[in-house]
């Protein structure tokens, strides 16, 4: 049994605004089952561990998803939620590979987190996939901090600028995510159109661009274990 592990953002408080982000719900429950429904065993984690903070918007109703719904009903994917396990506790050698959901909180915690960088080297040098959604590949930036070479040429997507304008929080965040991974040497490409399904995959990496993206970036995680 494969078995993957999920990263989960730990924060929460935007910049210049009372308001609140965290992790997108969708961006962890559409992958979460996808992984589930193949038989595929699921490992949450997250910096300071437990229940991290949930982004308000996400929990909207024209922003809640089947897999949403199918969460409401599920106890045991509930608990594993609110009980997610502490980052410094966990190595890549226990695991296929790692998926990051979204959310702005990703921009702020894991794009600095030392721990989940050196995890994604790990992954990464073992020949293991890390897959990223939305503001999910944000927590690459601390990877190619500490190995510049995993970006350089590399085809990723992640939210666009102009669908952080749109989102109307292009003021709240201390940098926009496509910037700062054209500036760390990857080759950014995203849809035609805001917030369209879009994924790249190059190599080990696989990354999406916004929330429609989460379950298609979870099928090509998926997929590259049917190679």
């Amino acid at each position: 049994m494969k078995k993957i592990l999920m990263i989960l953002t730990s924060h929460e408080d935007l910049e210049n605004t009372e308001d609140k982000t965290g992790l997108w719900i969708g961006e962890f429950t559409d992958p979460y089952y996808e992984f589930i429904d193949k038989g595929f065993q699921v490992t949450l984690a997250s910096p300071k561990g437990g229940k991290p903070p949930i982004d308000p918007m996400s929990a909207l109703t024209e922003n809640i998803t089947g897999s949403n719904r199918r969460f409401q009903e599920d106890e045991v994917a509930k608990n594993a939620l609110n009980t997610t396990q502490t980052l410094e506790n966990i190595s890549a050698d226990d695991f296929d590979g790692v998926f990051f959901p979204g959310g702005h909180g990703p921009i702020f915690d894991l794009a600095t987190n030392e721990k989940t960088g050196q995890l994604i080297l790990d992954f990464l040098e073992s020949g293991k996939p890390v897959a990223a959604v939305c503001h999910g590949p944000a927590a690459l930036l601390k990877a190619a901090e500490l190995n510049p070479s995993i970006l350089q040429g590399k085809r990723v997507t992640g939210f666009s600028n102009t669908e952080e304008k749109l989102a109307l929080r292009a003021n709240k965040i201390p940098y926009q995510l496509e910037d700062r991974l054209k500036e760390s040497g990857a080759e950014y490409h995203n849809a035609m159109l805001p917030f369209a399904s879009h994924v790249e995959v190059d190599g080990l990496l696989i990354t999406g661009q916004n929330p429609l993206s989460a379950g298609p970036t979870a099928e090509a995680l998926l997929k590259f274990w049917d190679k």
